[in-house]
Parts: C-alpha cells; sequence; structure tokens
C-alpha cells in the first residue's frame, strides 16, 4: 500500500520539476529559438560594426575577406558538430584536415610545377582524392574505436589526434609541405563577388543538413544522441551509426584541409592548433547539444557568421591595442555564455509557468 502511494505521488509531481540545467540548455538548444536568437545577433553585430566602422567593416571587401575566413571553420564545426549529435565528439578533426592536406600537398609536390595545364589539372584531381581517401580512412578508424572497440570518443579521438599528427611529422619531417599554383583556386578564387571557400561551405552545410533531416540514417543519429539505450531497443543498428557519422567527420575534415591548402598553399601538421576548441564552440553557440540528441547545421552557420563578425569587428575596434587578439577571445566566450544564459533563462520560464498553468488547473 505504502509502495503504491509513493508511485501514484511520483505519477502526480510534474517531471519538469526534476530536469537539470543541462536539460533544460538541452531542450532550449533543440528548438528554433536558438536559430532565431542567433540571427538576431548576427544581424545586431552587422548594424553595430557597421556604425563603428562604416568606412570599413560593411564593404564588399570585407564581406569577401571574412567569407575567406571562416569557411575552413564553418566545415569543421560541422564535423564536429555532427559527431556531437551522437553524444560523443571528434578532437581529431583539426589533425586529419592538416593530414589531408599534407597528403594532397605531397602529390602536388611530386608532380612539380613543370608540368602542361592539363598535368596540372589531373594533378589536382588527384590529390584531392587522395586527401579525401586518406579522410575517409582516418574517420572509419575514429568510428571503429568509438563503435566496435568500445572506447569512449573523447580518449579515442584524443589518441587518434596525437597519431595523425605523428603521421603527418614523419611525411613531412616536420616541414612546411607546398603545393602547385595551379591548386590555389580552390581557396583564393571566387565567383563574382562570393569567394569559392564559402559556395562550398553553403554546399557542405546545405547536404548535411538535408541528411540529417530527410533521412533514417538522420533520425537515428538524432536518436541514439537522445536515448542510446531506447535506440538500441527500438532496433537502430547504433554500430552503424557511429561508422557513418565518424566517417563523415573525416570526409569533412578532409574538405576543410583541401581549402585551408588552397588558401595557403602550403601546411604544416600543427596548422590551426587552436581550431578544435574554437569548431567545439561553435558548434555549442550553434544550438548542437553537446550530451547529443539535438541540433541543427542552420545553428552552425549562424554561429560561424556570428564569430566571424565579432572577430573582424574586434579586429578593426581594437587595431592598435596589443591585445586585441586576447580580448576577442574574451569576447567569443561571453557571446556563448551570454547565448546559453539566454536559453537556460527562456526554458526555466516556460517551465515555470507550465507548472504554475498545471497548478491552477488541477486546483
Amino acid at each position: 500500500m505504502t509502495r503504491s502511494r509513493v508511485q501514484q505521488q511520483d505519477a502526480d509531481t510534474p517531471q519538469e520539476t526534476k530536469i537539470s540545467p543541462m536539460q533544460f540548455i538541452a531542450r532550449a538548444m533543440s528548438s528554433d529559438s536558438t536559430v532565431i536568437r542567433l540571427s538576431v545577433i548576427v544581424v545586431l553585430l552587422f548594424i553595430g560594426f557597421s556604425i563603428a566602422r562604416p568606412d570599413a567593416f560593411p564593404t564588399t571587401r570585407n564581406m569577401q575577406s571574412m567569407a575567406f575566413q571562416g569557411s575552413e571553420i564553418g566545415i569543421l564545426a560541422i564535423g564536429v558538430g555532427v559527431t556531437m549529435l551522437t553524444g560523443g565528439i571528434d578532437l581529431s578533426i583539426t589533425a586529419m584536415a592538416n593530414l589531408t592536406a599534407i597528403v594532397a600537398a605531397s602529390v602536388l609536390s611530386a608532380i612539380g610545377t613543370d608540368v602542361s595545364p592539363e598535368q596540372a589539372q589531373l594533378a589536382v584531381v588527384v590529390a584531392l582524392g587522395a586527401a579525401t581517401f586518406v579522410g575517409l580512412l582516418c574517420g572509419m578508424f575514429n568510428g571503429f574505436l568509438v563503435a566496435y572497440v568500445g572506447i569512449p570518443p573523447i580518449l579515442a579521438t584524443l589518441g587518434t589526434l596525437t597519431l595523425f599528427q605523428g603521421i603527418g611529422t614523419v611525411i613531412t619531417e616536420g616541414q612546411a609541405v607546398y603545393g602547385i599554383p595551379e591548386y590555389t583556386f580552390i581557396g583564393t578564387s571566387q565567383i563574382g563577388v562570393v569567394p569559392i571557400p564559402f559556395i562550398i561551405f553553403l554546399v557542405v552545410a546545405g547536404i548535411v543538413g538535408l541528411i540529417l533531416s530527410s533521412t533514417r540514417y538522420g533520425f537515428e543519429t538524432y536518436m541514439l544522441g537522445t536515448n542510446p539505450v531506447a535506440a538500441r531497443f527500438s532496433g537502430i543498428n547504433s554500430r552503424r551509426v557511429l561508422m557513418l557519422t565518424y566517417t563523415m567527420s573525416g570526409v569533412l575534415a578532409a574538405i576543410a584541409g583541401a581549402i585551408i591548402l588552397g588558401r595557403t598553399n602550403a601546411i604544416r601538421i600543427d596548422f590551426g592548433q587552436s581550431y578544435i576548441l574554437l569548431t567545439i564552440m561553435i558548434a555549442v553557440l550553434g544550438g548542437i547539444n553537446p550530451m547529443g540528441g539535438s541540433g541543427r547545421v542552420i545553428g552552425v552557420v549562424l554561429a560561424v557568421i556570428a564569430i566571424q563578425f565579432l572577430s573582424t569587428g574586434m579586429n578593426m575596434m581594437l587595431f592598435q591595442s596589443s591585445g586585441a587578439n586576447f580580448f576577442k577571445e574574451a569576447a567569443w566566450g561571453m557571446l556563448l555564455l551570454l547565448v546559453l544564459l539566454i536559453d537556460y533563462t527562456t526554458v526555466r520560464y516556460r517551465n515555470r509557468r507550465r507548472l504554475g498553468g498545471s497548478g491552477k488547473t488541477k486546483a
């Protein structure tokens, strides 16, 4: 009898009262409210910096420069975000990007510059193919460690980060590897006024977003991140989903590596060591739930734009200050905390209203 009363009391108790702060944030991130807030933030940043520096910020040249800079980061952030949807993470994505770029540069360097235009174009195709294949293998290896060996993603990808860096160091002997001039169109050219890297970024975002929202794999990815146990009992092959997810991350890393090499025409294994933390921050800022199960690619795209606006605007405002870069990074953190605080406060307010409404109805 006592047990029945306890069960009845638990059934009558609203479940929202047991939600933790992280679950509050997760619920907020799963809705369109994050996308709306990020859109507002992007518009406000653009207006604010345009008023502060009307001679420099809203110009076509500056917009093009920001589009060139943010594309590779955006693709890496999408790769990290996809793995976070399953409740995991990929800390090796920057190392994979560098390794794939090194492979492409090594192929181009072996062919050399004293070739015909047709041979140079063929060399670019071969280099891109080799880089994509390496990214595919690296991603599959990460997926194998997580899905079949059972190593926690944070530990597995931390280990492969060191492994991929070591392989790149062996290949390059710690030196920079250079490409050929014909390859730079990937990272420096534009169609009209729109940079090619930014077009690649938007295409990648569109394809990944479509896969996640319109395919069985996308549904299973969200299910796996929401509740792995329920996903398993519902017949979802979690190992296959994890393999596909980390393989996708490897391919996205190869695409980002191709853009990096095209923009700089040279690559080192330690290039962009700070990118991994930045990509994680962008993914979380864009609404990807760190615990898995919720988030949209459009949020990551908006987060990339917001971060790029903030970075460029801060540099313009503080270009004479020696601490401009440090303040820029502090501003990134403040923006992330602001969005998380708004999300948490919004969901908590809605939760209180729901509890109040249910109490009134019950009375």
